[in-house]
């Protein structure tokens, strides 16, 4: 039974959804006012494109706690951001060390990397997904020129001890890639508190973005051969890519309108306060976890306390197809969840899914405590059938 009506989406994991309200005002006034891409003239729409993107990247420096705003680069996702990283650094004889949790936006730019010579060394994980950082320690070679890692797995939940390996790391003197996927906008992030060299982020989850925009955050002294080259809106006299940062990364026209509506989605966390955010879906998942304890025949997986998790639930139920439920749940009770591997194969051969995946529920802040019980009775009525 649904609670008014409006479907109910439980997917915030994927792309966080419905959008703060500003976000869309923000999105059709680059439309409708700006209309161009920043550096493409010099003009008055322009000119106003630069400052609509010099500030929003004011803005994600400031939150992710990034000195320099020039080492932030816009990209168009974070698989894009984590090509960017891993190819335009790690070369024939690199060792990179990651886990075997990881979502494929990492996971194949790294296979892709050892067919290049590249060496790579998985480490296994717990049934909860987490990595013991020791076991990471113990992979490190003196060739070892990363170590690459998401801060929160999109299959579990489970929130990787990223400080603790951040030191461990930086001790070897390898670099630290983190993927922020399922932690941007959700859990707080300080790239200079946690030592994170290259942080991957998408701008249409956690920081309530339009789809089509992300970020890398490259760390002073790091220099990446670039993906793309071509036009930068500057330096148009020299032939080759130029040196200078953000311009380096960002060849061709940025998507300036979903710029403008990422930064309005990050205004939005900084008035809301990402720890109220924080506190609403930790609640939320504490009361799936409830609800779902007290359901024959469901496994969750994943670490047993909210608050080691972040906003999102995987189960499976014995003897049911996942894809089965998700069906119902879409078909009969207009609820949207997530089925099968999630981008995310290794994760679920961790924890014992694989072939078949789990059901994902990922509630966001504009969930409710009532769309949780109406999701937990759908699920009821699903079950007894």
């Amino acid at each position: 039974m649904l609670v008014s009506n409006m479907a109910i989406y439980l997917d915030n994991a994927a792309t966080t959804f419905p959008k703060p309200e500003p976000v869309y005002l923000a999105v059709e006034h680059a439309l409708r006012r700006v209309g161009v891409g920043p550096g493409r003239g010099s003009y008055r729409q322009g000119i106003e494109a630069n400052r609509l993107v010099f500030e929003a990247r004011e803005r994600l420096a400031t939150f992710f706690g990034i000195g320099n705003s020039s080492r932030l680069i816009f990209t168009h996702s974070a698989t894009e951001s984590l090509n960017l990283a891993i190819t335009g650094l790690l070369r024939a004889g690199d060792h990179v060390i990651t886990t075997a949790m990881e979502h494929n936006s990492l996971a194949r730019p790294l296979h892709a990397a050892a067919g290049r010579g590249v060496e790579v060394s998985r480490v296994g994980c717990s049934k909860e997904g987490l990595v013991a950082p020791a076991e990471l320690v113990a992979c490190l070679r003196p060739n070892t020129r990363l170590v690459a890692l998401a801060h929160c797995s999109n299959v579990t939940g489970s929130i990787q001890p990223i400080a603790e390996i951040s030191r461990l790391v930086r001790a070897s003197g390898a670099l630290l890639l983190v993927d922020a996927a399922q932690s941007a906008g959700v859990i707080p992030i300080d790239v200079k508190e946690l030592g994170i060299d290259l942080l991957a982020v998408p701008g249409h989850k956690g920081l309530f973005g339009p789809p089509g925009t992300g970020l890398l955050y490259i760390a002073e002294g790091i220099e990446l051969t670039p993906l793309l080259v071509g036009g930068t809106g500057g330096f148009s006299g020299d032939p080759g890519q130029p040196t200078a940062l953000p311009e380096r990364y960002e060849s061709g026209t940025l998507n300036t309108p979903g710029i403008a509506g990422l930064a309005a989605g990050v205004s939005f966390i900084q008035t809301i306060g990402i720890d109220r955010i924080r506190r609403h879906e930790e609640a939320l998942v504490a009361q799936l976890l409830e609800g779902l304890q007290g359901v024959p025949g469901v496994l969750l997986h994943g670490p047993a306390v909210s608050a080691e998790r972040g906003a999102l639930l995987s189960f499976t139920v014995a003897d049911v197809d996942p894809a089965r439920i998700g069906f119902a749940l879409d078909h009969d009770h207009e609820i949207s969840v997530r089925v099968g591997l999630h981008c995310a194969p290794d994760a679920h051969r961790t924890i014992g899914t694989y072939p078949g995946g789990t059901i994902r529920v990922s509630p966001g802040w504009f969930t409710t405590p009532a769309e949780i019980d109406a999701f937990l009775q759908a699920l009821g009525t699903i079950l007894k059938r």
